[in-house]
Order: C-alpha cells, then sequence, then structure tokens
C-alpha cells in the first residue's frame, strides 16, 4: 500500500501536479461545507436557520439572560447558577427526545457549565461572561488573520453555498468584496468586547448580562446579513451574476 501511494504521488510530480498547493482549496472546502450559513428558497440567506432556529437561539440566549436575572433579583451567584444550569439540562433532554445527536445535545450544557464554573471558581457573577470574551477574541483574531492572509473566512463561508469554490479568489471584485465582508463580521465580535469589557471591569454586572444577550445571537445575525448584502455578486446587464452560479 505504501509503494502505491508512493508510486502514485511520483506520476502526480510527473504530470506537473502540486498535491501540496491543494491543501488550501481542499480545507477552504472543509471549511464552508462544514459552515451553519443556510439559504432559503430565493437564494438569500436564511438567517433564522443560520442561528439555530427559534430554539438555537432561545438555547443560546435564555440561560445567560436567566443568570443574570436570577442574581439580580436575589443576589445569590449560587441559585443564580443552578437556575442558568438547570435550563440547560431542560433543553438537552428536549435535544434527546428531539433525537439530537449526543453531541449536539451536549455542546450547549458544556458551554453553560463552563461559564458556570468561571463564576463558581471566583465567587463573582461577573466571570460567568469571562468564557465569551475569549470565545468573541479568537473569532476576532481568525478573521483578521484570514483577512490578511487573502483567505477572508466569510468568502470561503458563502462562496460555498454560493457554489463558487474557491474561485472567487481569482477575482479581484469578489476577493474584495469577502474581504470587506469579513471586515463587518470582524466588527461585530470588536464591538462586543469594545462594550462588555469597560461593564466588566466597572463591575456592571446586570448591565454586561443584558448587553451579552441582545449583543449575542440578534447582532451576529445582522452582521451575517450585511456581510451577504455587501458580498453579493455584482449583477450584468442581463440580470446574470457574474463569478457565481446563485446570488
Amino acid at each position: 500500500m505504501e509503494v502505491e501511494a508512493m508510486h502514485n504521488e511520483d506520476l502526480g510530480r510527473e504530470d506537473g501536479q502540486q498535491p501540496e498547493k491543494e491543501t488550501k482549496p481542499s480545507l477552504a472546502s472543509m471549511i464552508g461545507a462544514n459552515s451553519n450559513i443556510a439559504q432559503n428558497a430565493d437564494g438569500g440567506i436564511d438567517l433564522l436557520s443560520t442561528v439555530g432556529g427559534v430554539r438555537g437561539i432561545l438555547e443560546t440566549v435564555l440561560p445567560g439572560f436567566v443568570f443574570i436575572m436570577v442574581f439580580a433579583l436575589s443576589s445569590n451567584l449560587t441559585w443564580a447558577l443552578v437556575a442558568s444550569i438547570g435550563l440547560g439540562v431542560v433543553f438537552m433532554i428536549i435535544r434527546l427526545a428531539k433525537r439530537s445527536t449526543l453531541i449536539q445535545s451536549a455542546t450547549g450544557l458544556i458551554g453553560i457549565l463552563i461559564c458556570a464554573f468561571a463564576a463558581r471558581h471566583t465567587g463573582n457573577a461577573k466571570d460567568y461572561y469571562i468564557p465569551g470574551f475569549y470565545t468573541s477574541g479568537a473569532y476576532l483574531l481568525a478573521m483578521l488573520v484570514s483577512v490578511i492572509v487573502r483567505w477572508p473566512l466569510i468568502g470561503l463561508l458563502f462562496g460555498f453555498i454560493r457554489n463558487e469554490g474557491v474561485e472567487w479568489r481569482n477575482k479581484a471584485d469578489r476577493l474584495r468584496r469577502y474581504q470587506i465582508a469579513t471586515w463587518i463580521v470582524i466588527a461585530v465580535f470588536a464591538l462586543r468586547l469594545a462594550v462588555q469589557l469597560p461593564m466588566y471591569y466597572m463591575d456592571h454586572v446586570v448591565a454586561l448580562g443584558i448587553a451579552r444577550a441582545l449583543m449575542g445571537v440578534p447582532l451576529y445575525a445582522a452582521g451575517l446579513w450585511f456581510a451577504w448584502l455587501i458580498s453579493k455578486p455584482a449583477q450584468t446587464a442581463t440580470g446574470d451574476a457574474t463569478g457565481a452560479a446563485t446570488s
């Protein structure tokens, strides 16, 4: 088997192929194929499906919102954590009852447990939101790097569902549009940090919790929508999209 693989590799080199250069397109296709970006029947972005539907929004927003509301009313960190974790367990049970995969069911609960551990470890309610800062920072950094190396992540995600693959990188206008679209989503994560970090350091816990809920899924969905519009392929005189099979 190893000899055959080496022989095939040698044949590829004799044909002038560069296997190592195929890594980026393959990785790009993998990223696009595994994204949760969805289209509607009209060919536009389906924001509701992309963010997980109504249930996905509730699972993302409610645990943190319940945590901060219980804490604001009781000033009891334990009760707030129990309420948040309990709601996460309920959501997981519902997903299991709907026959979702175990990984999908447990992902949300694991996130809640990580936040709860951070708050319990320090005994400070505001630390419930620390993991979110790291998550936003990681996404911001990854997208910033992708823009710098001219492989904008939004291009990989949107290009896949628009049937552009990675061919958009060979067209200056398409690359520029996807660079701008990625900057829009970068701005979403940057805005989260710019607004929420001062609240964290000034101990405005309730305001931080409300800001986290409002600047979570709603702001992200708005950013994706604007990114989709700005990266839409230009229309020709006949109304056909250039550089893509769909808009």
